[in-house]
């Protein structure tokens, strides 16, 4: 990790109770260049033990209530992380809460589609719109772009990519799934275009092919690889990467 988040006041990272979110908290709270505050959010935080006891131990871990899906749960956690980063205002959104129902052609049905779609594509529309009003507060004490700043970071999927879902690319049969990352990059493409006056960096991450219980155990990256390679490259982010749909490495995918 960079020493970017050293520069940076807040982040937020939703669905941060398993998986690469509570990875992410975790890495980012034992590094020395670690933000002021790490807000992680939860759908029932009170089952989510881990990541109760990283709040315990380090005070600069915040928990907070969100499902992405209910807009009255977005709006009370608006209220509870505007009580703890007032004027300063929030620095970087990530993204990251997301489901995978994997389903082929047989199996597909317009529940699989549409919850998929709630969940990956329409709910990181809603918390960065909600949250809009605490990124351009920390626009306004600052200049440039990036997570000093104001930023907001979409985990995507190489399996979003259109253009790679072709030959062995295609291998993994996911209509539900893939086209929810597909809108997921475009919602991404659509927010860079409008908040680029503002200053507020937005782009796409895809963080690998991670051992979750939504990758799988056959998956080829440790949720610490992915963790420490996304970091690194959140830290680094900058004018280039607005509006870009990246890897875990930096390098640019096909939309």
């Amino acid at each position: 990790m960079s020493g970017g988040f050293s520069k940076c006041r807040s982040v937020l990272i939703t669905g941060a109770n398993r998986g690469l979110g509570l990875q992410m908290v975790k890495d980012l709270v034992k590094s020395n260049e670690r933000p002021h505050r790490v807000i992680a959010t939860a759908r029932k935080p009170a089952d989510a033990k881990d990541l109760q006891d990283l709040a315990g131990s380090h005070s600069c871990v915040h928990i907070i209530t969100l499902d992405v899906t209910s807009q009255a749960s977005i709006d009370t956690a608006i209220q509870e992380v505007t009580s703890l980063v007032g004027n300063e205002g929030l620095n970087c959104l990530i993204n990251n809460a997301a489901i995978n129902i994997s389903s082929d052609l047989g199996r597909v049905s317009a529940s699989d589609m549409m919850k998929n779609f709630e969940s990956n594509a329409v709910s990181p529309l809603m918390v960065t719109k909600a949250f809009l009003p605490l990124l351009r507060a920390a626009v306004a004490r600052s200049d440039g772009m990036g997570i000093h700043r104001a930023a907001v970071v979409n985990m995507s999927s190489v399996l979003g990519s259109i253009q790679l879902h072709w030959g062995p690319g295609a291998a993994f049969r996911s209509y539900a799934y893939r086209t929810s990352k597909a809108a997921l990059n475009m919602v991404t493409r659509c927010l860079a275009v409008d908040l680029e006056p503002e200053g507020i960096l937005c782009m796409a991450l895809h963080p690998g092919w991670v051992r979750t219980d939504m990758g799988g155990p056959m998956a080829d990256m440790s949720v610490e690889e992915s963790s420490s390679a996304v970091l690194s490259v959140i830290a680094g982010l900058s004018e280039k990467d607005h509006g870009q749909f990246r890897d875990y490495m930096g390098q640019t995918l096909p939309w």
